[in-house]
């Protein structure tokens, strides 16, 4: 490595002989090799050569494809990064040089890239000036990003040009950059400190005399300098924490012929100590997933409070590295190195770093703006910047209006308004006449509103020209187009015309501004007129305040008059809203009416296995099987068209039953037969009651199909593969499945292992597999699987067409980063809903894919892209248990039978104790709630279903 081009060292010579012998015999070898290979293949040359043909072509087509995709979209970064794979494959060195140019002129490269590229010309360079072309290609490359390997290449690569005069100042020059940039990592540092030693050690080998002879007083002198530089280097890594200390202070006992200093010792002592604070971060780091951006956030904030400036320049950059496309990290560097820092060339690096990366963002604009006149710029940089900022794609109209104030205000600055003309003043006038040019053609087109409803630059110019130019005939000529651009309904902006006059121009120009103000303002016409009224008790005479006062009572009058029928047309709509509630409600007294006296014309009393059917369908009451619990359900709401199932329940009894004798029925119809065994089969289900403590061997399914046929055995047979499968509970009301039911192993693991069941489709429908769980005794207990935090690694897509398939959204996708999954979003029966997430390997690959893909047609169907941020999903309230007992009894707001919370409900007190305090939860009751509480559970007997003559009984009974 170390001594290609110095010719006084006969050791380095001999071995650079050795090595071009073997590598030359090994050119033979391959040659040899590939001859035998052309005998023995030679057959298939033909159609290799062919193969060979059709695969240029095909590159070919690519590579002409991108280039034109790049004519029209030049800032397309995934298309620049395919173009350069395809060039460097096919060997066109030309082309990809300048493919390589185009794309860092607009983007950061990554270190990858830039490894690619200079490896290239490295191997392609032949005479200095080429080598004058790569060293300044390096230079380029380590502004981008601060990239230990990219440092090491070009350390490395200075070693060549030491047999050259000032070969070996600059190369050690190169390397104190590199440990100035990167010797401060504490895990990719120490290579570049390694690197430099034996650099010096090679320097110092061939500083040594000849075996045998004695130096001279110079070449003595020489020696001892290159020694002391070495040491010098061993004693600034022992001062730095790095993972590789311990193996660096062996280093040096070993190298050094004298003891290693206690100066040296004390410095490497408090290193260490660094390091072992700096190890739990550094540690974090490594096994984190990239980008690791929370794991660099606190590494960072640690760094802040220790206080060093270079250490915390370091972990910002490396942050950077990974995270180069996160906003607010290139803010909180770039404000940390304008406040602390404040080198020039470092702050303006960073800035422009900022907005290469992020462009569209308006915050990191405005910042580097304000840094190039803070660091005194010239004007034509300064400009040159704000015309990039307003080609870089900003995403709101607002931020096109805020980057021209930020530049006005700027131009501002530079103006000496103590002269009556100058060059910055006129550029200063016709920047604002370009800004609201710009802002009318290039953002009203864009975005369909102009950004500046206000008109703040109109009015700052405005006061520019009032206050220090002292042209308040051009400040009342602007707020005159202000004022025709909407402006004239709202009385802050008279307000503001008025304080303007006030200040600058005379009294009648400023009554004629308030007296227009009265007659235009529409939102807040009383305060304008107390202004005039204000202004005239100091300013005007009797004539002027009479006039005031007329003014005054013709706008509040109409004023009044157009409140007076806003009103009016108010309560004439809710007016008609009461009649229609009150239509609503008579109607609904009448239908009650109606299905009363159709069940009092029933004929024939009932069996009683059907009168307790009639009751349970009466006030729906059923069991839940899980809890046990009995309670009761709103009636199902009828719709447009749909006969009274009351009526069609009288009208089916009366045609099944006939004539009754005094030993019951004659006879029974097979629906009543089949009515009969419907509710023996509900009651048999019913007697099932779930077992708590047997949760954690027991699943929940859901979602499953009502009319699910040889339910028992399909589930049986899917979840035998978990494992022992002990009992499979359905929960049925009325006789018919419900979609859910429960699955009970005989151990744990199979009830773990059937949890990746979730989301099995059975029969064109997902499958919902859950934990069995208490929810009274673990109200936290959430089943929803998916996080409802931002994701910045995942983006959510929705406009999908219905027909598109993982696969191709999956190829759609790709080309922007590599995919760890892809969920398609459905419904409750399988059907997709035109929503997906696709989750990236890391968030700067999620947010590529936003930029790129966001506004896309695909299929027709124009995408929306946004990194994933899921709503929170509403928890139901947890009923509070500090109230006293009766308070555990929650409002209801519909009664019994529906009915509003004002109408009285017909169902017993006794009913309503019980279906409160054992209220039905997913996996449980709120039994351990009352215990919790310490209350004593209400006891009641177990409900069975009842007849009327039951609670005919029960309601009368004292």
């Amino acid at each position: 490595m170390a001594a290609s081009g110095n010719d006084e060292d006969p050791q380095v010579q001999e071995m650079e002989e050795e090595e071009e012998e073997e590598t030359a015999g090994q050119e033979r070898e391959m040659e040899s090799e590939d001859e035998g290979e052309m005998g023995v293949e030679g057959t298939n040359e033909d159609d290799d050569e062919e193969d060979s043909s059709d695969d240029d072509k095909e590159n070919e087509a690519e590579i002409q494809r991108l280039e034109e995709q790049l004519s029209i979209n030049a800032y397309d970064y995934n298309c620049h990064v395919d173009l350069i794979k395809l060039l460097r494959q096919e060997g066109e060195l030309v082309r990809l040089r300048r493919a390589r140019q185009k794309m860092s002129e607009l983007f950061p490269l990554t270190e990858e890239i830039w490894l690619d590229w200079l490896r290239d010309e490295m191997r392609v360079a032949e005479d200095e000036d080429d080598r004058e072309k790569v060293c300044e290609l390096f230079e380029k490359a380590i502004k981008d990003y601060i990239c230990p390997e990219v440092w090491l290449e070009y350390s490395q690569y200075s070693i060549g040009g030491i047999g050259k005069p000032g070969g070996i100042d600059s190369a050690r020059a190169i390397f104190e950059s590199a440990l100035t940039a990167v010797g401060l990592h504490i895990t990719k540092g120490a290579s570049i400190w390694e690197a430099y030693r034996e650099f010096e050690n090679v320097i110092l080998q061939a500083t040594q005399p000849p075996p045998g002879s004695i130096p001279t007083q110079e070449q003595q002198k020489a020696l001892n300098s290159q020694m002391e530089r070495i040491h010098t280097i061993f004693r600034r890594q022992l001062a730095i924490p790095s993972f590789a200390m311990e193996t660096t202070y062996t280093e040096y006992e070993e190298w050094s012929e004298k003891p290693v200093p206690d100066t040296v010792v004390l410095n490497y002592k408090k290193a260490l100590q660094q390091m072992e604070k700096s190890k739990p971060f550094e540690e974090a780091l490594l096994v984190a997933d990239s980008p690791k951006l929370a794991e660099y956030q606190s590494y960072i904030d640690y760094e802040m409070k220790e206080g060093d400036p270079a250490r915390i320049q370091i972990i910002f950059e490396r942050a950077l590295s990974e995270n180069c496309l996160v906003p607010d990290l290139w803010a909180k560097y770039t404000q940390y190195l304008d406040r602390q820092l404040k080198i020039k060339d470092m702050v303006l690096s960073a800035h422009e770093r900022a907005v290469r990366n992020c462009p569209w963002t308006i915050g990191l604009w405005k910042n580097y703006l304000l840094a190039l006149e803070r660091h005194g710029s010239e004007h034509k940089t300064v400009s040159d910047t704000f015309d990039k900022a307003i080609n870089a794609g900003f995403i709101q109209a607002t931020d096109y209006v805020d980057i021209w104030q930020a530049y006005l205000d700027y131009l501002r600055r530079r103006v000496d308004f103590s002269k009556e003309s100058s060059k910055e003043l006129e550029e200063l006038r016709s920047t604002y006449a370009r800004a609201l040019e710009y802002i009318k053609q290039d953002v009203e087109e864009r975005f369909s509103e102009s950004g500046d409803p206000s008109c703040t630059i109109m009015q700052n110019w405005a006061r520019i020209e009032a206050s220090h130019c002292k042209n308040i005939q051009k400040a009342r000529e602007l707020w005159d187009s202000i004022m025709t651009k909407g402006n004239a309904k709202y009385a802050n902006m008279w307000l503001e015309y008025y304080n303007l006059e006030r200040s600058h121009g005379d009294v009648q120009h400023c009554r004629k501004a308030l007296h227009r103000a009265v007659q235009f303002t529409s939102d807040y016409p009383e305060h304008v007129c107390e202004v005039l009224l204000a202004f005239e008790r100091v300013e005007g005479t009797l004539e002027d305040w009479d006039t005031a006062i007329q003014k005054m009572e013709v706008k509040l009058n109409r004023v009044n008059e157009q409140r007076a029928k806003v009103a009016e047309k108010e309560a004439q709509f809710a007016k008609q809203e009461e009649e229609k509630a009150e239509q609503r409600r008579k109607a609904k007294a009448d239908k009650k009416a109606q299905k009363k006296a159709q069940k009092s014309g029933r004929a024939g009393e009932k069996h009683k296995a059907e009168e307790e059917e009639e009751e349970e369908d009466e006030w729906g009451v059923e069991t839940d099987v899980h809890s046990g619990v009995t309670f009761q359900e709103q009636p199902r709401k009828k719709h447009k068209g749909e006969k009274d199932p009351s009526a069609m329940e009288g009208a089916e009894d009366a045609a099944m039953e006939t004539e009754v004798g005094l030993h019951g029925r004659k006879s029974e119809t097979p629906a009543a037969q089949k009515s009969r065994a419907v509710a023996a089969a509900a009651k048999q289900v019913q007697q099932v009651v779930h077992d708590s403590r047997k949760d954690n061997v027991t699943v929940f399914v859901s979602n499953l199909s009502f009319s699910l046929e040889n339910l028992e055995e399909k589930l049986k047979e899917i979840f035998e593969g978990c494992g022992p499968v002990e009992q499979i509970r359905p929960i049925y009301k009325r006789g018919m499945f419900r979609g859910y039911c429960y699955v009970q192993f005989e151990n744990q693991n199979s009830a773990a292992e059937a949890l990746k069941l979730d989301r099995k489709e059975i029969e064109g429908r997902p499958m919902f597999v859950s934990p069995s769980v208490d929810k009274s005794k673990n109200p936290d207990f959430k089943v929803f699987k998916y996080s409802t935090s931002m994701e910045k690694h995942k983006i959510f897509i929705s406009g999908l067409p219905f027909s598109c398939t993982k696969e191709q959204l999956e190829e759609m996708c790709k080309e922007h980063g590599i995919i760890k999954d892809i969920r398609l979003v459905t419904n409750r029966s399988g059907k997709p809903k035109g929503l997906a997430y696709v989750e990236f390997e890391n968030d700067s690959q999620a947010s590529g894919a936003v930029l790129k893909m966001d506004g896309m047609v695909f299929q027709d169907h124009t995408l929306k892209v946004a990194i994933s941020n899921p709503p929170r999903r509403n928890l139901p309230e947890q009923p509070d248990t500090s109230k006293p007992q009766g308070s555990l009894i929650p409002r209801q707001v519909y009664g019994a039978r529906g009915k509003g919370r004002t109408q009285l409900s017909l169902l017993p007190w006794s009913l309503h104790r019980q279906s409160v305090l054992e209220t039905k939860a997913e996996n449980g009751t709120v039994q351990g709630q009352l215990e919790k509480s310490g209350l004593e559970p209400l006891e009641a007997p177990a409900l069975k279903p009842m007849s009327n003559a039951d609670f005919s009984r029960m309601l009368l009974k004292k």
